[in-house]
């Protein structure tokens, strides 16, 4: 794993997160426990500026990373005062590379079920030809030669594909737990650029225009009652793009609001008619630019 890299340790060595979720890397429940009760501990590793691994011996040989980067509530150093007995050395990591390494650990955590209550049994995951085709088709005019993309409500990664086979690697993001697992399961999604976390929230993690690019394909269905909460989704999205966004939709009527949305928010927004015979997937587009 990138983990076992970042800390220098064999491929053996298993690694395992404090925390479960990105959603718990904000909030910090385990970490809070760990700093109440404290942790049976007998080594440890340094991630400069990043976090901690800790050596346990019980109930197994393990190494568990905790990290304050994406949470507001920070480990003081009275805190991590116990910690620092143990540690034995001290490695740098990049910041996108610590990321990309914790959204691998979190992602095979997630295929692996090691979190999950149940997994009830669903029938093999659709990825329909014909839309992805269609999105070869659409999309090259429409992105940067280059650069980072973030793909938002990214499901279990269908419009994924097209990109992918554009020769993009996305930063791919959707709240529903189950769905990403399925892309990761049928290997359709890159465990190192998969992260299961409500968009709303993704500015905790990344810092306004870290992406040329944000897309998201078939947003919604967006009617008058969901509006305000998918305005606040797509507008806030929309803020860690540098240049341009594209969100694809069913219907006219919810191109046209996110236009007028990103307009009033200083984007230069289009409406793009992108109907075929069948009417179903990406019939509409909307496509902002920064001025």
């Amino acid at each position: 794993m990138l983990l076992n890299r970042i800390l220098e340790l064999d491929d053996q060595e298993s690694i395992l997160l404090a925390e479960e979720s990105w959603q718990d890397l904000l909030d910090l429940p385990v970490t809070e426990q760990i700093l109440k009760e404290g942790l049976d501990a007998d080594g440890g590793i340094e991630i400069n500026g990043l976090g901690y691994a800790l050596h346990l011996q019980e109930p197994a040989p393990i190494w568990l990373v905790i990290t304050d980067r994406y949470s507001k509530r920070k480990i003081t150093a009275q805190e991590a005062e116990g910690w620092q007995s143990l540690i034995g050395r001290r490695v740098e990591a990049e910041e996108e590379d610590f990321l990309l390494a914790i959204n691998e650990c979190l992602s095979l955590s997630l295929a692996g079920e090691l979190f999950c209550q149940s997994c009830l049994p669903q029938a093999g995951t659709q990825y329909v030809e014909e839309r992805i085709e269609r999105l070869m088709h659409l999309l090259p005019p429409m992105l940067p030669e280059e650069g980072r993309l973030l793909e938002i409500c990214c499901g279990s990664g269908m419009a994924t594909q097209a990109l992918l086979r554009l020769g993009h690697r996305p930063m791919v993001v959707d709240s529903d737990r189950c769905e990403v697992c399925q892309g990761l399961k049928a290997g359709k999604l890159e465990p190192e650029r998969c992260m299961v976390l409500d968009a709303r929230l993704l500015s905790s993690i990344f810092l306004p225009k870290s992406f040329r690019a944000v897309l998201g394909f078939m947003v919604g269905l967006i009617d008058d009652f969901n509006w305000p909460a998918w305005r606040e989704i797509l507008l806030l999205s929309a803020a860690l793009a540098e240049e341009r966004v594209l969100f694809t939709v069913y219907t006219q009527k919810e191109a046209e609001l996110i236009a007028r949305a990103l307009d009033g928010e200083g984007w230069k927004a289009e409406v793009i008619d992108n109907r075929d015979g069948k009417g179903i997937y990406d019939q509409w587009a909307c496509l902002a630019l920064r001025p």
